[in-house]
């Protein structure tokens, strides 16, 4: 064969050899030519500068959304949740919260008062938000992450809390109907309520006792003979368990508890309640 024929015979088989896609590597040192390589033939076009060859990739995940900004370009405020002279079980907690951290003594009241806008904005200061007294979001996230969910009685603290319906026993007559489930005492006249008021029992070693009573004294500025503490507007109802106002109970709350009297904190209510209540009058303790 010419030179020529030679030479397109090399090109054939050069095209015959690329075809199945493998390449023959020059040979060693020892004069052995090297096993076979596999390379890829491109079947498309090839990509663009840029991007992969494969032919196919995994989805990028979506991106995320930026921060929304204003026109100025500035971030957009957080939405404000509350704010002064705003009222409800929502600000209870938010009071509650700022009372286990310390930022808050009164209450909670569930209104959104000067002193809940003073805590705030001091919480606010010490932790570098805006010193703005309302509460937004970021401001409560906060809040959230360094406080724990306020149990029922830490939210009514210092009253406020609904009452339960009335015991059937309470719907005749002159009753001071008080539930235990509740703390509230309502008194009731012929099936309906005069008035509501939170009230405080003993705790669990001076029980206050349940069932039905009457008042069987009344005493304005008793004085207790056994631990020797004020009992104002004491009306005595089982041997020497009476329902009284208590300064204690005014100024700690259900932190607290009675030595089984039936405590009352709003002075003036129970004040009202002395005048009204008499001798003889129905009182029923129940769960």
């Amino acid at each position: 064969m010419g030179r020529k024929g030679t030479a397109v015979l090399a090109v054939l088989g050069a095209l015959a050899v690329g075809a199945a896609g493998c390449t023959v590597q020059p040979a060693g040192t020892d004069g052995k030519g090297a096993p076979p390589v596999r390379i890829e033939v491109p079947s498309r076009t090839p990509d663009a500068p840029g991007t992969s060859a494969s032919p196919s990739r995994t989805p990028e995940a979506p991106a995320k959304k930026s921060p929304s900004v204003t026109p100025s370009g500035r971030p957009t405020p957080a939405r404000v949740l509350w704010s002064p002279g705003d009222e409800g079980r929502d600000v209870r907690e938010l009071q509650a919260r700022l009372r286990q951290i310390a930022w808050i003594f009164h209450g909670p009241t569930g209104t959104y008062d000067d002193l809940t806008a003073e805590a705030v904005r001091g919480f606010q200061g010490r932790r570098g938000l805006p010193r703005t007294g309302v509460t937004d979001t970021v401001t409560w996230q906060r809040l959230l992450a360094m406080t724990r969910e306020p149990g029922r009685w830490e939210l009514y603290l210092m009253g406020g809390q609904p009452a339960d319906p009335p015991d059937p026993r309470c719907r005749a007559g002159r009753v001071m109907c008080i539930s235990k489930s509740s703390r509230t005492l309502r008194w009731m006249i012929d099936g309906r309520t005069v008035s509501t008021m939170p009230v405080r029992f003993g705790s669990e070693y001076t029980p206050t006792r349940e069932g039905v009573f009457r008042v069987y004294w009344k005493s304005r500025h008793h004085v207790s003979t056994l631990y020797d503490s004020p009992m104002p507007y004491a009306m005595f109802f089982s041997g020497g368990q009476a329902v009284h106002y208590s300064a204690d109970f005014a100024a700690r709350g259900y932190a607290g508890a009675s030595h089984g009297c039936v405590n009352v904190r709003d002075e003036d209510a129970i004040a009202r309640l002395y005048e009204q209540v008499r001798d003889g009058d129905k009182v029923v303790v129940h769960r």
